[in-house]
């Protein structure tokens, strides 16, 4: 900042003494826009802005203004909301869809940084006495080293997010367990739900693979077991699941003994790179590619067809997001920081020819964006209706990490910004022979055994693993 613009800065901040909420009115304008309605209330108790507004601010702290005043970006505001520095009250579905209107239309909802923002807040800070040492970054920040995308580095990214606890997980995602887009192949009612809908997944990925009897299947990022106890239990599959995380990995063991399916059921701790005793029938990764990177792609895409017999079948199911050149990588982002570290989107076309180049036949594509937004919106109630328990379990800034993230994803499936696709693929056999169905409905049509319960059971262990 120009020395002009600090003595200007600094004759403001001399005025007569104004209420914090006063204060801070030119920073939320600067940072929202003028004509946005928030209602605002400060540490002193100073309010301003309309009681009834749709976006409700409570800024608890000065460490809220020290934390932007040293991190003028996202990065500084996610400090300020993960402490607890600023609360967001109210339907933050509906707080993050007005903030949609003052955002970048690609990006979606966010605070404005840019120069009159900063100024405000240094005017804020100067007028307020507040300037001094940056606060302590919050615990659940993640702090990462070794080389991106190493299977070291890798292993810790995926205990940031996963190793929260199996307990936590369970209030958010429901009995399925299931930390991937549902299916919602029918209305929403009470006979089917969010639980219902994950089941309808795990049965449409099945369904794609043609899995049958006997077949020997690998769930690449297995998560809590919910897929491959399904098929096992559901397709008489022998299958193999893989996670970096210990606990998903002892909780999805519980699941197969108390589902009855343990001598059909291997869960390792393995990166997909150490897997070595194919070759598989069909392999599954659901919601595992965003955590590969791009620069991997092709050895994860080289790896996975190693890995498969000739004629067998993949099916990728992975976040996208739009065509056009990345992002720069930014270590000051939100996501990166707090909720996927090291993770990367790709738009679906580059996934597609990773797959090809590594011998894949592309056979099936599948937009699913709208189911996400639908889980993402039941995952977000179940959090809020067991808000004390979730803070019990993790803490206070966890719990408003996954609540932001996950409203915020709502809001970026609904609206385009990403998308979720299902692509499966095969590895052809001799003289290109593929064992595909000629049409679409044969593919999806009914393999299940027969003789098997008709609604299997995926629900959470009864006794939790850590007893």
């Amino acid at each position: 900042m120009s020395p002009e613009v600090v003595m200007v800065v600094e004759r403001e901040a001399k005025e007569a003494p104004m209420s914090v909420a006063d204060v801070m009115a030119p920073l939320v304008a600067a940072g929202l826009g003028p004509n946005t309605s928030v209602r605002l209330t400060c540490w002193d108790g100073s309010e301003i802005g309309p009681s009834g507004a749709p976006l409700q601010l409570t800024i608890t702290s000065p460490h809220a203004l020290r934390r932007m005043l040293w991190a003028p970006n996202q990065l500084g505001f996610a400090r300020a909301y993960v402490a607890g520095d600023i609360l967001i009250g109210g339907d933050l579905l509906t707080a993050l869809s007005l903030l949609e209107q003052v955002a970048d239309p690609e990006f979606g909802p966010g605070v404005v940084i840019n120069g009159a923002t900063r100024r405000a807040i240094l005017t804020a800070a100067l007028r307020l006495g507040i300037v001094g040492r940056p606060p302590r970054p919050p615990v659940e920040e993640a702090k990462l080293g070794g080389l991106r995308h190493s299977k070291s580095r890798a292993a810790k990214a995926i205990a940031h997010h996963y190793d929260v606890g199996n307990d936590f997980y369970e209030l958010v995602l429901g009995q399925t367990m299931a930390y991937s887009c549902a299916y919602f192949d029918q209305d929403l009612g009470p006979a089917f739900g969010l639980d219902e809908a994950q089941r309808a997944k795990c049965d449409l990925v099945s369904r794609k693979l043609g899995l049958k009897s006997g077949m020997r299947i690998l769930d690449v990022g297995c998560g809590w077991g919910a897929f491959v106890c399904q098929a096992a239990r559901e397709y008489g599959v022998d299958a193999v699941g893989i996670t970096l995380s210990h606990e998903q990995a002892d909780y999805a063991r519980r699941r197969a003994i108390e589902g009855g399916v343990a001598d059909r059921v291997e869960i390792r701790v393995q990166d997909y790179r150490d897997v070595s005793d194919g070759q598989f029938d069909a392999i599954a990764s659901i919601g595992m590619a965003e955590h590969v990177g791009q620069t991997m792609l092709p050895t994860y895409s080289a790896n996975l067809f190693a890995l498969l017999s000739p004629g067998g079948r993949l099916l990728n199911h992975a976040i996208s997001r739009r065509p056009g050149p990345p992002e720069r990588f930014s270590r000051t982002s939100f996501i990166d920081r707090y909720v996927f570290p090291d993770g990367e989107l790709e738009p679906l076309s580059a996934m597609v020819g990773a797959l090809e180049e590594a011998g894949f036949e592309v056979r099936d594509v599948e937009s699913i964006r709208e189911h996400y937004a639908l889980t993402l919106r039941a995952w977000v109630a179940n959090l809020e209706a067991n808000w004390d328990r979730a803070v019990e379990l993790s803490t206070a800034g966890r719990a408003r990490v996954w609540r932001l993230y996950m409203a915020g994803s709502a809001l970026a499936f609904e609206g385009n910004r990403l998308g979720v696709n299902q692509v499966l693929a095969v590895r052809p056999a001799v003289r290109g022979f593929s064992g595909m169905p000629r049409s679409r409905a044969l593919l999806l049509a009914q393999t299940a055994l027969e003789q098997t319960v008709l609604v299997p059971s995926i629900a959470a262990p009864t006794v939790s693993p850590g007893a």
